[in-house]
């Protein structure tokens, strides 16, 4: 992969534009995305960011939605979209000569979808069948309701998607304001990444997105950290999965990378210590592994196990011994080369799809402020210490701060269960 070169410029109107040119790239890649997400969103119209999402994919002023669909295929790409906690963005990827094709339609769907009730009808069919589909995975619900459980009464707390009962609720009266106050310059932010020119991306940037209305740029809080908690969501199963972590950093905090290498000790891989201690050294369970979660302002750091309901208390307390020792045993410099190769390959392998790389350098930038090179991103991996690991793992590794969520069967050994019984 060609060594990327960055630009971070802002449009005439103050919109900004990040373009990591890729001049060996045989493809490119645009995207659009607004500084709005779950997060932001009023109860009574949780789920409407994810909602309209879908929509504007029904049809613009001037395409329908199986015109879009031939239109970028016929040029070698294809059209995405995802919504996050706090962006929701929109992008078009095609082979570098049909580029135009890509930035002709993204523009069109974020700057004129029709949002008409008879697409918002058909849209929340398909969504309602989305949400039904992950509370029927449970190795994905687990996710959301640990963030339920970890967060508490912030709105981080809630699911992109929003629950069947509001979703079932919402109308294009609801949708056309919810764009009308969001989709505003000082939310807009645009990325373009492979066979591009900036120059080029500029002008689109003005062309299209100057125009977009001015309004307010969301305003957040940042979630308090709280004291841990245990939550058991009761519901038919085979399996118990579960979810315990801790609150950790923001995307912009410098012990990141720190972190995130503290995150592959314990949980990355095969012969990272929770799957080698919980899995392989006593059969606990099937699937075991650690994940981190970050926003602008807060994250979390998580274990997320399944076992069958004999093995779930004693999987539960023995990744707590994981976790215990970490800050017993120390990290030693074998983990250390193991952890810092292990996310830096991991990193290096998904930049090769200029899609995952367009959702790196949105992601990075919008929740640190401002963009980071590959290059940089993969260097900062290389001053972490052990100390370093240590210090983070002290921080953030303690008894008062641990929440446990649990999603299956009621299961005895668990039934007056409390985190306060994993010594850490």
């Amino acid at each position: 992969m060609a060594k990327g070169q960055i630009s971070f410029e802002r449009t005439r109107a103050g919109i900004p534009v990040i373009t990591e040119r890729l001049e060996d790239s045989p493809s490119a890649g645009f995207m659009v995305a607004v500084n709005t997400g779950s997060r932001d969103e009023s109860k009574d119209v949780w789920g409407i960011s994810h909602l309209l999402e879908h929509v504007v994919f029904r049809a613009t002023k001037t395409r329908s939605s199986f015109q879009m669909s031939k239109e970028i295929e016929g040029a070698g790409g294809e059209m995405n979209a995802f919504t996050a906690k706090e962006i929701t963005a929109f992008y078009g990827v095609t082979i570098k000569d049909t580029a135009d094709t890509a930035k002709t339609l993204v523009a069109d769907i974020v700057c004129n979808p029709l949002i008409n009730q008879s697409d918002v009808d058909m849209e929340k069919k398909i969504v309602l069948q989305e949400i039904s589909m992950v509370e029927n995975d449970p190795s994905s619900y687990i996710h959301d309701l640990f963030a339920e459980t970890m967060w508490k009464d912030h709105p981080l707390a809630h699911g992109e998607a929003g629950t069947a009962e509001i979703v079932k609720s919402l109308g294009s009266g609801e949708l056309r304001k919810y764009y009308s106050e969001r989709y505003v310059r000082p939310n807009v932010w645009v990325f373009a990444c492979g066979n591009v020119d900036k120059d080029d991306v500029m002008s689109w940037a003005e062309e299209n997105f100057d125009a977009m209305p001015d309004g307010n740029a969301n305003e957040r809080y940042a979630p308090k950290v709280v004291d841990g908690s245990y939550r058991h969501v009761v519901r038919k199963e085979d399996h118990c999965y579960v979810g315990m972590g801790f609150p950790s950093y923001g995307a912009a905090d410098e012990r990141r990378p720190a972190l995130q290498m503290l995150n592959a000790v314990l949980g990355s891989g095969s012969s990272s210590r929770m799957f080698q201690r919980v899995r392989e050294e006593k059969a606990l369970v099937y699937s075991v592994y650690n994940y981190v979660d970050q926003n602008s302002d807060g994250g979390s750091m998580g274990t997320f196990l399944s076992a069958t309901e004999e093995n779930v208390l004693e999987a539960v307390e023995t990744a707590g011994k994981v976790l215990r020792s970490i800050r017993e045993e120390g990290v030693t410099k074998e983990e250390l080369t193991k952890a810092r190769n292990l996310v830096k390959g991991a990193t290096v392998r998904r930049a090769e799809s200029t899609e995952h790389e367009l959702y790196r350098l949105c992601r990075g930038t919008m929740l640190r402020g401002s963009p980071v090179s590959l290059d940089d991103w993969l260097g900062s991996f290389d001053s972490v210490t052990c100390d370093d690991i240590m210090a983070v793992a002290d921080d953030i590794i303690k008894n008062d701060l641990l929440s446990i969520t649990m999603y299956g069967n009621k299961v005895k050994s668990m039934k007056n269960f409390s985190p306060s019984q994993i010594e850490l």
